[in-house]
């Protein structure tokens, strides 16, 4: 039997963008088909070493969501305007092209790890605006 659940979505907390990721995710046809692991900064605040102390207990999530909703894909929604990627960036100048490169950082040490544990699933990433 096919489990109807199709990923898990990893997101912001960020209540401004929740909005977009509902509507990207209804596009998607999604809707009532995912589990959803929100925590602040997304990719950034499970792969960053600033937030590590959160890091295990996304992959402990991960790991009971796919076994007890037989997901086979990750979808990765990071946005702008990330307070995390500020927190991560510290004192620095910061943009929109120093931002980019936090969340792409975060998005490939996420792959990496997935890849490893994972081998046979998907993972698709997003940076999205509003």
């Amino acid at each position: 039997m096919q489990s109807k659940y199709k990923a898990m979505v990893l997101s912001c907390i960020d209540p401004k963008c929740q909005p977009k990721i509902n509507s990207l995710l209804k596009k998607k046809k999604l809707t009532g088909k995912y589990s959803l692991f929100s925590i602040a900064g997304a990719a950034i605040g499970v792969s960053d070493k600033k937030f590590k102390s959160w890091h295990n207990v996304f992959w402990k999530n991960f790991a009971i969501s796919s076994k007890i909703h037989g997901i086979k894909k990750l979808i990765v929604i990071n946005h702008y305007d990330c307070g995390a990627a500020k927190m991560v960036n510290g004192k620095r100048k910061f943009n929109k092209i120093i931002e980019k490169n936090i969340h792409l950082k975060s998005f490939k040490a996420l792959k990496s790890k997935f890849k490893k544990l994972y081998p046979k699933f998907k993972i698709e990433t997003k940076i999205i605006s509003f």
